[in-house]
């Protein structure tokens, strides 16, 4: 497998090509490898709020404005750091007072008694008012069965998006089969969530583009020889992965233990000069199968 150059690959051609405004939000959203079709919905969910809102001012019907989504994809395929960067794109366009997000799980919800569980999901909402609430394997909260607490945390939820519905974005995330399980269970969930984004898993090359992008950011560079062995131990992870592999999210951890094992070949020299403290080389890059996950 031949990996291209890093500018080769094409960013979001929805942003890019001035279809939304280019704030820091979007140039954010622009920047991050891959994710094509899910920078487009973002795109066009954008455009047309700000279209709707064009509307409105001059006294034209408006259709509703229902952003509530479900994200669903494999770990590591980024949904989590698109969420984060869609409240502040919605605070930019006007469609969210404070522009942030609130992640939460099971356990943010759930309680251990009756009336706690209500109690934990509306003090979670009150936090995510303004902005996102982001509910992480949210398919948890049904899989207890019809007498579970979970039941009750999804009705308070879905109360709550009905009397803040212009004040707040729930966002359901999880992996895909089990989210449509999930959604299959609750048809009237399943209205309430209109919008659903599929997070593919990333190609060898994109993430690739990924770990040069996560270097960079860290101020190290790789040599010609480390750039080889860093794609060798990609397309090894890439021929062996499963849907749980983590996508970006092993990335993210083989370039965090090759930089400390940079640091520890280092440690014990003295007057280290500033090429050497930027410079990975090819045997600071661990196999695949001694990256935690």
């Amino acid at each position: 497998m031949r990996f291209p150059r890093p500018e080769a690959q094409p960013n979001s051609l929805p942003v890019a090509s001035g279809v939304v405004p280019r704030t820091d939000s979007f140039k954010e959203l622009e920047n991050l490898v891959g994710l094509r079709e899910v920078k487009r919905t973002i795109a066009e969910l954008s455009a047309f709020s700000l279209i709707q809102s064009q509307r409105n001012q001059m006294r034209l019907k408006t259709v509703p404005n229902a952003l509530h989504m479900v994200f669903k994809g494999n770990p590591g395929t980024g949904k989590t750091t698109v969420a984060r960067i869609l409240s502040k794109i919605f605070f930019d366009i006007g469609l969210l007072g404070r522009g942030h997000l609130v992640e939460v799980e099971r356990a943010d919800l759930v309680g251990e008694y009756i009336g706690h569980t209500a109690q934990k999901t509306r003090e979670m909402i009150k936090k995510s008012l303004g902005g996102i609430m982001f509910v992480d394997e949210a398919y948890t909260l049904s899989q207890g069965g019809e007498k579970d607490f979970g039941q009750e945390a999804i009705a308070t939820m879905v109360k709550a998006m009905e009397d803040y519905r212009d004040n707040l974005i729930v966002v359901l995330a999880g992996y895909s089969s089990e989210m449509n399980h999930f959604l299959r269970s609750n048809p009237g969930l399943r209205s309430r969530f209109p919008i659903h984004i599929t997070f593919d898993d990333y190609s060898c090359e994109e993430l690739f583009q990924i770990a040069l992008q996560l270097y960079q950011d860290r101020d190290y560079e790789l040599t010609g020889r480390s750039r080889w062995r860093l794609q060798q131990v990609l397309m090894e992870f890439c021929r062996n992965k499963h849907p749980y592999s983590g996508n970006a999210r092993f990335v993210r951890n083989l370039v965090e233990k090759s930089i400390r094992l940079q640091a520890l070949r280092l440690v014990d020299r003295e007057g280290l000069l500033r090429k050497e403290l930027i410079t990975i080389q090819e045997n600071d890059l661990p196999d695949p199968d001694n990256i935690q996950m």
